[in-house]
């Protein structure tokens, strides 16, 4: 076996025991990358003379007996997350060039750990999108299927977790962005509950909806990412101060006592039958497991999409109003006056999608329609949250599809964004009302793609949701499945 083929887990043992080094390790997944990332494209910038320097400083804490478990490992990470000395572009032309001052707070947790940082990886331009095909620099490939999309906005990231490029990425999710291509490329991808990892050091796309969380080959490493991540944060005023547990420890056989819930509107016309029968098998699985079924409404989910993409584009907007070509970032140089300037900039530097969600953010905040949308909005996503508080009264997680389809082919949707927006109905409302969910690989489609399966909790119940998760992926005996690659 390849070091780059290991899992945290078992490289972790690796490394205590002496059997390998960060160093080899990293070795490993630099060449792995060279080998594959050609067409993968899951990386934008590889960081390899940092990233062997975090390897050797990693030998030396294992050496010394003051490694703890993310400490050697190489993670990639999302193109959002600010990484001091390393450009952050976040997909877009208008911050090609942009190199942080500072870390943000997980990328400072995870050098603290001695985690090895091998590169930044593709995502969709400002995290909007759901296929990673708005970046500006590169489309991440399907490593299951050449030619298809690897999902978004975190594409990159779950494209080099599949491909085994890297042992784990960071991403993040603002209305399915970690659990979709998590699906999509086989991986397992968890969005923590908003307020439980820091979001200091993100650029936002839509503050209140924002939530970092890990993707990784199995549910065992995404607990030991989730452990090196989350925790308050003073710097970020949204960060919950809550005493952060020890989601490994959550990970044991067995779900006697514990209700699943079945929501109907989950399951409407329009689901994929590959799709409804790996979920199917998926809810089979925590039955055998111990687990109760019981079914569930959720009745304003379908509002979820029109309440969504009111709210984010709203706050894309006024997020995205920095980029102006004063400060820093790309700058058009050819304007005659400064107003032109300002036009000319964020015309050329976005792309089209940004620019699509900035106008309709603007519009619905704009005199005499913010009551009519966004206020209304608003008041629809509390009745959303509703929803699942009273779901939460009678079972522990939910249990549901994470895409109405496997991956589809790239450039399919290209004229048509009103079918992509359709596509995250069953991941935005996790993010409109704040609860945790996790995405496990539970089979394939006929014609060989992955096929995730949703769980979801209540706020700050991660632990149950790790605990079914676990139980589920036993049950599927699909961990660390990859494709090959050659």
């Amino acid at each position: 076996m390849n070091p780059y083929e290991l899992s945290i887990g078992q490289a972790r043992t690796e490394l205590d025991a002496g059997r390998l080094s960060s160093r080899e390790l990293t070795l490993s997944c630099l060449q792995r990358i060279k080998d594959v990332d050609e067409t993968i494209q899951s990386f934008l910038r590889i960081t390899e003379e940092e990233a062997l320097g975090q390897a050797d400083a990693a030998d030396k804490q294992i050496a010394a007996g003051k490694a703890e478990p993310l400490c050697g490992i190489p993670l990639s990470i999302k193109d959002l997350l600010c990484t001091k000395g390393i450009v952050t572009s976040c997909g877009s032309k208008i911050l090609e060039n942009f190199v942080p001052p500072y870390d943000a707070t997980v990328i400072e947790k995870l050098k603290d750990q001695g985690t090895v940082i091998i590169g930044k990886v593709a995502m969709d331009e400002f995290a909007m999108g759901s296929t990673s095909e708005n970046c500006a620099f590169a489309v991440p490939d399907n490593p299951w299927k050449k030619g298809f999309v690897a999902g978004g906005s975190s594409g990159g990231s779950a494209s080099s977790v599949a491909a085994m490029e890297c042992l784990g990425s960071l991403g993040s999710d603002t209305g399915g962005s970690i659990r979709q291509p998590a699906s999509l490329c086989g991986v397992v991808g968890m969005k923590p509950t908003y307020g439980r990892v820091s979001r200091y050091g993100l650029v936002a796309f839509a503050s209140s909806l924002d939530q970092i969380g890990p993707l990784s080959r199995d549910v065992t490493d995404c607990a030991m990412m989730m452990n090196g991540i989350a925790g308050y944060d003073k710097r970020d005023s949204t960060s919950i101060q809550k005493a952060t547990p020890d989601y490994s420890a959550s990970l044991s056989q067995g779900l006697k006592g514990m209700k699943v819930g079945i929501p109907r509107e989950y399951f409407a016309a329009g689901l994929d039958k590959d799709v409804a029968a790996v979920v199917e098998n998926g809810i089979q699985i925590l039955r055998d497991a111990g687990a109760e079924t019981v079914d569930i409404s959720l009745p304003h989910t379908e509002y979820c999409v029109a309440v969504y993409y009111l709210i984010a584009p709203a706050e894309a907007s006024s997020n995205l109003a920095r980029y102006d070509g004063v400060a820093y970032g790309y700058r058009e140089m050819d304007a005659e006056s400064l107003v032109d300037m300002y036009r000319e900039t964020r015309s050329h530097g976005f792309g089209d999608e940004v620019k699509r969600r900035i106008l309709i953010g603007t519009y619905a905040l704009s005199s005499g329609y913010y009551d009519a949308y966004y206020k209304k909005a608003s008041q629809v996503r509390t009745l959303i949250l509703q929803d699942f508080q009273k779901a939460y009264e009678s079972c522990d997680v939910i249990i549901s599809p994470v895409t109405p389809t496997p991956a589809w082919q790239k450039g399919v949707h290209a004229d048509d964004p009103l079918a992509l927006y359709l596509s995250d109905i069953l991941t935005i409302s996790a993010n409109l009302a704040g609860i945790p969910g996790i995405s496990v690989p539970g089979g394939f489609s006929a014609d060989g793609l992955p096929i995730g399966i949703q769980l979801q909790a209540a706020h700050f119940q991660e632990e149950t949701l790790f605990k079914a998760a676990y139980n589920l992926e036993l049950g599927t005996k699909l961990a660390n499945r990859c494709p090959e690659l050659g």
